[in-house]
């Protein structure tokens, strides 16, 4: 049976798109996820959601418990995941609002766990990582965007940081140079570890801002980064609820 877990980013992590939602608490060998899980159905699908910073935003992305929460939905019986998270555009063509299925990553973070394989005494293990993002959820997303005549880009490889603090100019304008199309705190670490259990995975990044390479612009702000997101939130639930739709049994 298809079972899909949403981790839903700042905003983004709604329990009332649900029918029928109920809690899920969910102990792992890493510790609490971020949330409980809430289980329950959308377009007749069974559907979970886990809050990746908490319900309350209470978690830095530093603080985010990667391994637990990809774990937490393993065990709740997650066949795929669809991330939803902010970004900053790196491009010009990437426009804020606009919605970016990401294709490639480059991780950028430091201080987080990022494999379940913290030891190969129980055997080596390296996985593949060469494309991180699930070709048919992408396939999914992009049609779904095209259906509802939303303004997305089919590929876009995101730079994860590690934060809170925002970039510095001269790091803004290498991350464009590396070939980064966006910039985030989060996608990095759920994609290495949902590959690592065989979980496909995909992210759709909703640009919020410039970051700040764009020089003829203020350096972007929390609440502007907020604002833009508040104004396209149900934009992406619409993108959820078309997309879960087509993911076949």
């Amino acid at each position: 049976m298809t079972l899909v877990g949403i981790i839903g980013g700042s905003g983004l992590d709604d329990p009332d798109i649900l029918e029928d939602p109920r809690e899920i608490q969910t102990d792992t060998p890493y510790g609490s996820p971020s949330s409980p899980i809430t289980s329950g159905r959308i377009n007749g699908r069974q559907t979970l959601i886990l809050a990746r910073h908490g319900r309350n935003h209470q978690l830095s992305p530093t603080q985010v418990n990667n391994r637990a929460n990809i774990d937490a939905l393993k065990r709740a019986g997650a066949t795929h995941i669809i991330a939803t998270t902010a970004c900053g555009s790196l491009r010009s063509r990437i426009d804020r609002g606009h919605f970016v299925i990401l294709d490639q990553f480059i991780d950028f973070t430091r201080f987080r766990k990022t494999t379940f394989h913290d030891s190969f005494e129980g055997g080596i293990n390296h996985t593949v990582m060469a494309h991180p993002f699930d070709q048919s959820l992408r396939r999914h997303l992009s049609a779904s965007a095209r259906e509802l005549d939303f303004h997305a880009h089919e590929k876009g490889c995101v730079v994860t940081i590690e934060g809170p603090r925002f970039s510095t100019v001269a790091e803004s304008k290498m991350f464009r140079a590396w070939g980064a199309d966006v910039i985030n705190m989060s996608t990095a670490p759920e994609a290495m570890l949902a590959n690592e259990v065989g979980i496909p995975y995909a992210a759709v990044a909703m640009s919020t801002d410039y970051d700040c390479w764009k020089e003829d612009e203020a350096p972007v702000s929390w609440q502007e980064i907020m604002a833009v997101f508040e104004k396209n939130a149900e934009n992406v639930k619409e993108l959820l609820i078309k997309t879960i739709g087509k993911i076949e049994e």
